[in-house]
């Protein structure tokens, strides 16, 4: 391996990791959004009458 190819290699890799930084967070704050506004409709979708229960399964 030339000093070229490591110092190439070496930038390929800062770059990888540097996208990777780049996109990962948004990808996280995107999901989290999109579970904020599914509780949101399903809140909304909620009867007004209805109270809803604490449990997750009730009988």
């Amino acid at each position: 391996m030339t000093y070229f190819q490591y110092v190439a290699l070496a930038y390929a890799v800062f770059f990888v990791v540097l996208a990777w930084d780049f996109a990962v967070p948004r990808l996280q704050v995107r999901r989290q959004l999109r579970e904020v506004r599914n509780r949101l409709a399903r809140a909304s979708r909620n009867v007004a009458g209805a109270v809803p229960s604490d449990e997750e399964l009730s009988r």
